[in-house]
């Protein structure tokens, strides 16, 4: 796969339309091209503890955000005719769908591929285990800032870029 766009959310809470920040890595004949990141105002729009734990924002951070819709309308041009690809698409696909619910959006049924699935089934027992920076790191990539859109997205198009 040489053209794509790899893409991450991370979420304020256990709402799966809680996005709160968007990463996206678009990669055209095998080469990153562009890359985008915005946080978003989360809807619901509150924070689980456990949440901001893990990626570092709060609510202060998206108060003064876009929401979901306005930030799509500018990636939507991005991607046109891009498949998207996730490190776990199961949770990335699914906070996607849930957001155009939540918005009244209508979902265009992404082609997405799962880069955590293409790592156990190439890689299987070779690796300790296939989080996204044990991954990353196999195929070259050092993830520095684990749980960042942009960078959980880098990461995810490096592998991409090695294993599909």
């Amino acid at each position: 796969m040489r053209d794509f766009a790899a893409i991450d959310f991370e979420t304020a809470n256990e709402n799966l339309s809680s996005i709160c920040s968007v990463g996206l890595v678009i990669v055209r004949g095998g080469e990153v091209a562009e890359r985008f990141y915005s946080l978003v105002q989360p809807e619901p729009n509150y924070y689980n503890y456990g949440n901001s734990c893990v990626h570092g924002l709060t609510r202060e951070d998206t108060e003064e955000a876009r929401v979901f819709s306005k930030v799509w309308a500018e990636i939507e041009p991005l991607i046109e005719g891009l498949p998207l690809v996730a490190h776990n698409k199961s949770f990335d696909e699914a906070c996607l769908k849930a957001a155009f619910r939540t918005y009244s959006m209508d979902y265009p049924d992404y082609e997405f591929y799962c880069t955590l699935q293409a790592s156990r089934k190439r890689l299987g027992k070779l690796l300790v285990n296939h989080k996204l920076n044990t991954v990353s790191a196999y195929c070259g990539f050092t993830l520095e800032n684990h749980h960042n859109a942009l960078a959980d997205a880098e990461a995810c198009a490096a592998i991409a870029l090695k294993l599909l």
